[in-house]
């Protein structure tokens, strides 16, 4: 595509998300303090999610699948997302957390798990809490559970753009084992994890997978947190240690606007005569423009050295502008523009796959949600 072409497209789409915005209505009076959960029954608490998308792909894949996505893939076509419906129970000691999930964002959430995605993907998250009494907030979870790695959120609901950014789709999902969590003052948090690995119920080799996280939180306005895995991923052999580090700085100088940087950095031992390396940064603001609407925006670069995560020694960037609207509580819509181009061919165009520099898709979402906000 042409730089004029594609200014044309981004200006489109910023136009469109603009005009969505437009629709609002003035800003509502301060609310009321919100009630107490009503989807609960007795200690339990229910939440979910309905969600779903329509995309266009400016390459016109003949495969209809956007390269390089891990939840919004299908191009050209409406397609559900994800349904999920979670069950859970604060710790008081001992709690719990249990996600059912249906849809094609599982199956891709799982498609590399050892146990096989059939055996896994209606179940997202699955863990039990302890959380003993005058120990000071240490909580031990066991059991399937979402990555701490990353700026991003698995959920729709719970993020800010409708697309996960290369370093999401890139990263670490999910993990099974233990993790533990130890609070050191009302500001500082430290916790530690022994699982199978990256994205695995059952381990491809016999070694364990260790992860250090901090919580640094002093105010509502500014939050710091790091993550660093080491252990072997490598299938049926611990030789070569993967090492990966993640820091994610958030922003809130506002209750209307927030920002937040995230680092990654990676390197897998002995691949091949030496070893591999990536790293990559996201930068990501959201700004509440009115009581209905919000814009964000989103920028990545994923230098992927030897080609050990995309396939291909090649230097990623990604642009993402998304308008949101706010119909009423629980039910939100999306319409997003995204561009992304690499340094050399990658994706598909036609009946062409890894022929063009890159993509250009703009989705429009719903989401339908409901239950606690968290």
């Amino acid at each position: 595509m042409k730089t004029s072409a594609f200014f044309h497209v981004a200006t489109t789409a910023v136009c469109l998300a603009g005009a969505l915005m437009a629709q609002s209505n003035p800003p509502a009076p301060a609310p009321a303090p919100a009630a107490p959960p009503v989807w609960s029954a007795g200690p339990i608490t229910f939440s979910g999610l309905i969600d779903g998308y329509y995309q266009f792909n400016n390459n016109h894949p003949a495969n209809r699948t956007t390269d390089l996505r891990n939840f919004e893939v299908k191009a050209n076509q409406f397609s559900l997302n994800m349904t999920k419906f979670t069950m859970e129970h604060d710790p008081d000691p001992v709690g719990f957390k249990l996600d059912i999930g249906f849809g094609k964002a599982w199956d891709l959430f799982h498609a590399t798990d050892p146990a096989g995605v059939n055996t896994v993907k209606y179940i997202p998250q699955a863990y039990v809490s302890f959380k003993p009494k005058n120990a000071g907030g240490l909580q031990i979870d066991f059991g399937k559970f979402y990555t701490s790695a990353g700026g991003e959120l698995t959920e729709n609901n719970l993020t800010w753009n409708y697309g996960r950014g290369l370093l999401y789709t890139n990263g670490p999902y999910y993990h099974f084992g233990a993790r533990i969590n130890k609070p050191l003052n009302d500001k500082f948090a430290v916790g530690l994890q022994i699982v199978n690995g990256w994205n695995n119920v059952e381990d491809n080799n016999s070694g364990k997978t260790f992860g250090f996280t901090t919580a640094f939180t002093p105010n509502k306005k500014f939050s710091w947190y790091n993550n660093y895995y080491v252990g072997p991923e490598k299938n049926d052999t611990n030789t070569g240690k993967r090492n990966f580090f993640d820091t994610v700085v958030n922003l809130n100088p506002n209750d209307r606007t927030s920002f937040f940087v995230n680092f990654d950095y990676g390197r897998e031992g002995k691949v091949g005569k030496g070893d591999a390396e990536w790293v990559a940064i996201a930068f990501s603001s959201r700004f509440q423009t009115t009581e209905k609407t919000a814009l964000a925006i989103r920028y990545e670069h994923y230098n992927d050295k030897e080609g050990f995560i995309t396939g291909q020694a090649q230097g990623l960037n990604s642009f993402t502008v998304t308008g949101e609207y706010k119909w009423l509580e629980g039910l939100l819509s999306r319409l997003e523009y995204r561009r992304d181009w690499s340094n050399k061919p990658f994706y598909g165009h036609g009946n062409e796959p890894g022929s063009f520099k890159h993509q250009d898709t703009i989705t429009l979402g719903v989401v339908a949600f409901f239950g606690p906000k968290r």
